[in-house]
């Protein structure tokens, strides 16, 4: 499943784990504070500005901070390309004459790149919904004192970023199509190699044909979600966290430090243990719902071509095991959505109350409670990854069941031939 399209796959990964968490480390120790010497920003005219003098005006401080800010954010994306780059060619090196090295690790690491892009994208549209909701409040309360043209003016810079966004979107969904179609392709290649030993095995043309084209999607859907809920955990728990200023005072506990963070973490942890509980059945009914399907197609396709097979009772007898399951799956789905969708939807209203005393207060503006439910939904999205993604997780589980004992057949050893007659005689 993951050897014949990565090279050394434990290897790749934990490697990627380690690395991903030194160059994280290195920019907040060591590298955020280099710009000004390493950054290749002035070569486009954005350069470190010169330390501002004493006693500077307005608006030669703001200057200063609109400069420092665009230099110091193309130091963070050099510093990110040159992370990438560094990892990349290295086990390209390794990997060299793979057929799928390319794919497996230049492909992966330009996924994992765009998924960091699109985080950044989410930090940029909270920011700008913050300026964007004191403007309107301004606007209600001083009726008069902001013209239609700096109205506009706020919603073209919110356009540029969309269709920024979009583009990269698109983009990417095309790219990760044909990440995983190949990805399938060298998992075919590697079974249809091996057919004749594998095709005796129940279903063994559904788990070519379909489970693994299942597993490369699903694998790389989960993938790419959970380095998302950790990049955006990285970007929005310190915004989340600086918030927390406006927030001292929970309903019914009272004064607590970082109130908004503890609130993110204790719903989510709370939620992710609840649906692991109602959800705890859910991976072996569907491994049996996959292997009696797979059992009553098979029967199917037998009685195409041998008229004694598919016959009325055996269908009946295999199609009841089907209903059977279905059924059992059903029963246990119910109480599971009753406890998922009642999470969630309760979860929509956790913010609002945990804001309410600051809200009643008046100790923030309309753009700072945007803000502070925008870095709130991002951290406890980021905190519930198992919640948003139970259900898929347990398709996952019941189809690498499958392709795993379908490899199973690969390994074992073939049984020791009886002893010829010759033998026995010697």
């Amino acid at each position: 499943m993951f050897a014949s399209f990565f090279v050394r796959p434990k290897w790749f990964f934990l490697s990627f784990a380690g690395w991903a968490l030194l160059c994280i480390l290195g920019w907040y120790f060591v590298a955020a504070d280099l710009g000004s010497a390493l950054s290749l920003g002035s070569l486009i005219g954005l350069d470190f500005p010169p330390a501002l003098a004493e006693g500077a005006d307005e608006a030669a401080t703001a200057a200063f901070q609109t400069a420092m800010a665009d230099a110091s954010e193309f130091w963070f994306y050099q510093y990110m390309l040159v992370c990438y780059a560094l990892f990349t060619g290295v086990w390209l090196y390794i990997a060299r004459g793979q057929r799928w090295a390319k794919w497996s690790v230049a492909g992966s690491a330009l996924i994992v790149f765009i998924t960091w892009f699109q985080v950044q994208v989410s930090v940029m549209l909270n920011e700008w919904y913050g300026g964007f909701y004191d403007l309107i409040q301004n606007a209600l309360g001083n009726p008069g004192s902001i013209g239609i043209g700096e109205y506009y003016k706020e919603l073209s810079t919110v356009a540029i970023i969309i269709m920024v966004a979009v583009a990269v979107a698109v983009f990417n969904r095309f790219f990760v199509s044909h990440y995983v179609f190949r990805w399938r392709t060298s998992m075919n290649d590697y079974y249809t190699a091996n057919w004749q030993k594998l095709r005796h095995i129940e279903g063994a043309s559904q788990r070519i044909q379909e489970d693994t084209m299942r597993f490369a999607t699903i694998v790389e859907n989960l993938g790419v979600s959970f380095l998302d809920s950790i990049m955006t955990l990285l970007a929005f728990l310190p915004i989340l966290w600086g918030l927390s200023a406006y927030v001292t005072e929970l309903p019914l506990i009272g004064e607590v430090p970082q109130a908004l963070v503890f609130v993110a973490i204790i719903w989510s942890i709370f939620g992710t243990a609840l649906l692991a509980l109602a959800g705890i059945k859910l991976p072996g009914l569907e491994f049996n719902n996959q292997k009696v399907e797979a059992a009553y197609r098979k029967e199917l396709v037998y009685g195409e071509d041998h008229e004694h097979r598919a016959q009325p009772y055996t269908l009946s007898e295999l199609f009841g095991y089907v209903r059977m399951n279905y059924f059992r799956l059903y029963k246990n789905y119910l109480y599971f959505n009753v406890v998922r969708y009642g999470y969630l939807n309760v979860g929509q209203f956790v913010p609002l109350i945990a804001l309410a005393p600051s809200i009643i207060a008046g100790a923030f503006t309309l753009g700072v409670m945007q803000r502070v439910l925008n870095a709130f939904n991002q951290v406890e999205n980021s905190f519930q990854y198992l919640v948003n993604s139970w259900t898929t997780i347990v398709e996952l589980q019941s189809i690498y069941k499958r392709l795993k004992a379908f490899e199973g057949e690969l390994n074992n050893p073939p049984p020791l031939a009886e002893p010829g007659l010759a033998e026995k005689v010697s």
